[in-house]
């Protein structure tokens, strides 16, 4: 029988005080569905899971490890996850993929992605893994930390600044980081005061990746200067996260009032900034694209002057086109 799914989407929620947890106590909480396959990167982060979840399901647990091949040291990475693996008897999986950017990606969202990509189909195939039902990721507060300082350094909305969720559901797989209330440096305490060892990236200290720059030269000046920034980062994104539920709350109301395609007219009833939020959520939803801050202004603009037949609206949105085809809204590929 599966466990409780998890519906606290967010690693904090406002009001709770004090969110930070030891690792131990971190492990206690977790309950996932079971068989589980934990993500292993070979670090200090992901073998601390590994080892904490094989000695609590014994027999239940497996690793999937992904080699990216943009590295030298990608092979050592690899060599570590084989060896762990076998010392604690749990099942491996490597996957080898492509992990190189596409023009005007980021190295960082490309290796994600291919990473995402590979657990997802591992997981998904019996024939290797069978039986799957939860995959767990191994980020921790700090990692949370960057990733609320990203969003705010990109200009994001409370979507973005809702930073990494703790667990959630994608293609019948329960998705959890039961870390996010640790520190990294609990995670390599209770690994040295084991005795276990773990490899380093050398890529993390290569400061032209911008989230290298923020651990190596902000965080050491947010913890002097705010000790408990950990905590009060994630109740603001706690708050971010209840205010993105809100919205995607009533984007839907909206739409299912506006239609799908949009009429022009039930859109102009709408306040702007409800205007804004359902065709955010339209074309996230209906085309996976995302419009700029620009593009939407200006959309909005022709939306709010479309007041005769002959007004035309052609707006470059996201990967595509925003186009009035008579009183509705449609979006197409160039």
């Amino acid at each position: 029988m599966r466990p409780h799914v998890c519906t606290e989407q967010r690693f904090g929620r406002p009001g709770n005080g004090v969110v930070t947890q030891s690792f131990t106590q971190a492990m206690a909480c977790f309950c996932p569905a079971l068989p589980l396959v934990v993500g292993l990167s070979g670090g200090a982060d992901s073998t601390a899971l590994l080892l904490a979840c094989a000695e609590r399901w014994p027999g239940q647990v497996r690793a999937i490890h992904v080699h990216h091949g943009l590295q030298s040291a990608a092979d050592d990475f690899e060599r570590h996850c084989v060896g762990l693996c076998a010392r604690l008897q749990v099942p491996l999986v490597v996957q080898r993929v492509d992990g190189r950017p596409a023009p005007g990606q980021s190295p960082e969202d490309a290796a994600r992605i291919a990473r995402y990509k590979a657990f997802e189909g591992v997981a998904l195939t019996s024939q290797a893994i069978p039986a799957i039902q939860s995959i767990a990721l191994a980020q921790h507060a700090d990692d949370q930390v960057e990733t609320l300082l990203l969003a705010l350094s990109r200009g994001a909305g409370v979507a973005g600044l809702a930073a990494m969720p703790a667990c959630w559901q994608r293609h019948g797989l329960d998705w959890h980081r039961p870390l996010l209330r640790v520190a990294g440096a609990e995670l390599r305490a209770w690994l040295q005061a084991r005795g276990e060892s773990w490899v380093e990236d050398p890529s993390n200290q290569d400061e032209r990746f911008t989230r290298n720059r923020i651990r190596a030269r902000l965080l050491p000046v947010l913890e002097a200067a705010f000790p408990a920034y950990r905590d009060t980062f994630s109740r603001s994104a706690g708050h971010a996260a209840q205010a993105s539920e809100l919205l995607l709350e009533i984007a839907q109301q909206d739409l299912e009032s506006v239609g799908l395609p949009p009429r022009i007219a039930a859109l102009q009833a709408l306040s702007r900034a409800r205007q804004a939020n359902l065709l955010r959520h339209w074309l996230r939803q209906a085309y996976q694209t995302t419009p700029a801050a620009a593009q939407l202004d200006e959309l909005l603009s022709q939306v709010a002057a479309c007041t005769t037949r002959g007004h035309r609206i052609h707006i470059k949105v996201g990967r595509g086109f925003v186009a009035r085809e008579g009183a509705l809204l449609r979006w197409c590929n160039p």
